[in-house]
């Protein structure tokens, strides 16, 4: 089955409730391609790399959680940039691209999709602040920080980063990415842990002077979720060959 490219940009807006998020990137068809499309690969970021492969199956679009075109971004189609563009326009390949949009889905989103493989169930956002995008999730029952770390090394194919407390886990803040900053909500709302991708220095004392432990299990690893989850969704709405591919990365 195919379905028109601009008819997929309307239906992933509307499911991802686009126009009710504020976001610093373009989201949607960033780039674009072929008419019809039948054949979509998935992926974390729109590199080169996940480019290539999709030239590889004869994609005829790539839909990522990191796309181009960034508030704070060049706006120049040199170097790096080019090269992507021109390798997506010569193979005549639609890009999508949802960041925030695909953080915060409540069924979709990176952040459900990892509460639910570390499984723990969402019981609010991680904050009162709606510019913080996190949620608050909680475990049937307590679990040992080096047992959650062993699983998400297990689950993610990441072997995390943990700042170690002496508290039992059962309510854990989960927010995917680059969301270290976000530790302090997470022990505002008296959280027992907090999960993100990435971790910085002032993480540590944060996690070590407020009791509270603190995971890095990776970037990409943490974002793989979403994407993949949206790319089964829209296999089984519309009957599509999705193929997801992981290009996993050291952060």
């Amino acid at each position: 089955m195919t379905i028109g490219n601009f008819e997929l940009n309307k239906y992933l807006n509307e499911l991802l409730n686009v126009p009710a998020i504020k976001d610093y990137a373009p989201n949607g068809l960033q780039v674009q391609g072929t008419d019809n499309i039948s054949t979509l690969v998935t992926g974390v970021t729109a590199s080169l790399a996940l480019i290539e492969k999709a030239i590889e199956i004869n994609a005829d679009a790539i839909v990522v959680h990191h796309g181009y075109f960034w508030k704070s971004e060049d706006p120049q189609i040199v170097g790096m940039k080019y090269q992507r563009i021109k390798s997506l326009i010569k193979n005549d390949i639609n890009l999508y691209g949802y960041h925030l949009p695909l953080d915060v889905h409540p069924q979709l989103g990176n952040n459900v999709q990892l509460c639910q493989l570390i499984h723990s169930k969402v019981i609010g956002p991680l904050s009162d602040d709606p510019n913080i995008v996190g949620v608050k999730a909680e475990f049937d029952r307590p679990v040992k920080g080096t047992e959650l770390a062993l699983l998400l090394e297990k689950q993610l194919g990441f072997k995390p980063v943990h700042v170690p407390s002496n508290r039992l886990i059962k309510t854990i803040g989960i927010c995917t990415g680059g969301a270290q900053g976000y530790i302090t909500a997470a022990a505002d709302n008296h959280c027992d842990a907090y999960l993100t991708g990435e971790i910085s220095e002032p993480t540590v004392h944060i996690a070590m002077e407020r009791d509270i432990h603190f995971f890095a299990a990776g970037h990409h690893a943490t974002e793989k979720g979403g994407v993949k989850a949206l790319g089964e969704h829209l296999a089984d709405k519309f009957n599509l060959d999705i193929r997801f591919i992981d290009l996993p990365i050291p952060v």
